[in-house]
């Protein structure tokens, strides 16, 4: 264990005995630095990995603080274990079948994919639209169609700039949404039959693209805090000829968890090693909860094998369906690729945005969106460890807006997402994220929501649910 890591494990192990309190200033750096007796680049690697822990949050000109719920008595989830090498996915019945029942909008939407319209700049970006049509040239409508609107790819260009990635214009790819952006990824590297590397348990639109291209799953295990289990990855690099990976490296759906920024530099290396390219989805990227935003594996990669899948449907714009892929030395590929499919996402859609971006605020409008989704968060943690039986696990991520349970064994979590549906309540059960369909007891729920009244009752009365299995 490395230094910070101690030092790391010796501040958590003084919150969860409740000797630093929630809400409490912990030690200063400088402080930190002359107790313990260790450098301060040294100090704030551990209270960097206590914020990825979701145990710290750091306070502007402040310093740090003891994040209000970090005491609770709800511990944290199991890793999962290692699946079987290879797995055909067949899932899609499964999940449309969950999918098709959550859309009666007078349910308690825990088992939504997406946080509360209400959120978002809608009619902000209304205006942006009306305005960026009004000065549109009518040869730029069809000029624009293939290659995406330039003044949009500018500001993505420049999002990555600004976060510490020099992204060539040619790179990149507007898509219509970020899964097609992952979609065109996956094509561009594979073709039926091949192995993919996915996380498990896995965003329930991998499994199903999986299975409409007829690709195996290799599952690798995912750590609720830490991410992807490097140590299996290394072990089926070496014993099966994955072709791709395709993984989320901040914020897991459904987990939540993270890549410390070391353990994404060993995730690069071991891909380039076997020369496997890597789908980075990071559709969340924007969605943290701390002061620091977190580092794309993308911006490790210094031989074109990430293709980075962004969108605005999480941040901005839901429904405008506008993401976007950097596609490394796979771009031209996947260009091509989407010229053959939609040949382009749409040109009012992304005029809007563009002018957003250019005046809108989008960083004011980001700050607000995190600090709500947090609160959020601690809103449904508190409500979980008063209401949920004993035995309950749960996440703790650092941005997003899903927390992943694992119930007492004895839960059938399809059974729970039937029975709470006929009370008005969804969710998003366990086995829609797995290959293999495992994970019966677990179930992600969703935290985008304002917390109210109902969303208290619905906890206490999936508590009493849990209580009768």
């Amino acid at each position: 264990m490395k230094r910070y890591e101690r030092l790391a494990d010796d501040i958590a192990g003084l919150i969860r005995n409740g000797i630093l309190a929630p809400g409490e200033k912990i030690p200063s750096v400088r402080h930190a630095s002359q107790t313990y007796g260790v450098s301060p680049s040294t100090v704030f690697q551990a209270y960097y990995l206590l914020e990825d822990r979701g145990l710290i949050q750091a306070r502007a000109r402040s310093g740090y603080f003891v994040r209000a719920l970090a005491g609770l008595p709800l511990p944290e989830p199991q890793p999962s274990p290692a699946a079987h090498e290879t797995t055909d996915v067949d899932v899609s019945e499964l999940v449309f079948s969950v999918l098709g029942s959550l859309k009666n909008p007078h349910t308690v939407p825990f088992g939504s994919a997406f946080p509360s319209p209400d959120l978002y700049p809608l009619a902000r970006l209304a205006r942006s639209m009306a305005h960026s049509l009004r000065t549109l040239a009518p040869h730029d409508i069809i000029a624009d169609m293939t290659a995406g609107n330039p003044d949009l790819m500018r500001q993505i260009a420049l999002r990555y700039m600004v976060g510490g990635v020099r992204l060539p214009m040619e790179e990149l790819v507007i898509t219509n949404g970020a899964l097609e952006a992952l979609n065109l990824s996956l094509q561009s590297v594979t073709q039926a039959g091949d192995l993919v590397a996915i996380e498990s348990p896995a965003f329930y639109a991998c499994l199903q693209v999986l299975e409409r291209l007829q690709l195996k799953a290799v599952e690798i295990p995912v750590h609720p805090r830490d991410g992807v289990d490097l140590n299996v990855l290394r072990d089926r690099l070496r014993s099966l000829p994955i072709k791709a990976c395709w993984f989320m490296s901040s914020f897991q759906n459904p987990v939540g968890s993270s890549l410390s920024e070391l353990r994404k530099l060993e995730l690069y290396g071991l891909l380039r090693e076997h020369q496997v390219p890597l789908i980075e989805d990071d559709v969340y990227a924007e969605l943290y909860f701390g002061e620091r935003p977190p580092r794309p594996i993308k911006s490790l990669d210094d031989d074109g094998l990430v293709m980075h899948c962004g969108s605005f449907s999480k941040s901005l714009a839901p429904g405008y369906r506008v993401g976007w892929v950097a596609g490394g030395r796979f771009a031209e590929r996947i260009a091509r690729l989407k010229l053959m499919t939609t040949i382009s996402p749409s040109v009012p859609a992304q005029t809007a945005i563009a002018d957003y971006l250019q005046h809108g605020s989008y960083d004011r409008h980001l700050r607000k969106l995190r600090y709500t989704l947090e609160r959020q968060q601690d809103a449904m943690l508190a409500s979980a460890a008063r209401h949920f039986p004993q035995g309950t696990r749960v996440t703790r991520p650092s941005g997003g807006y899903f927390l992943w349970f694992e119930f007492p064994e004895q839960v059938d979590s399809l059974q729970l997402f039937k029975l709470a549906l006929a009370q008005g309540i969804s969710l998003a059960p366990g086995p829609i994220f797995s290959a293999s369909q495992g994970f019966r007891h677990c179930a992600r729920l969703n935290h985008g929501h304002p917390w109210s009244t109902d969303s208290e009752q619905a906890m206490e009365l999936l508590g009493r649910m849990l209580r009768s299995f």
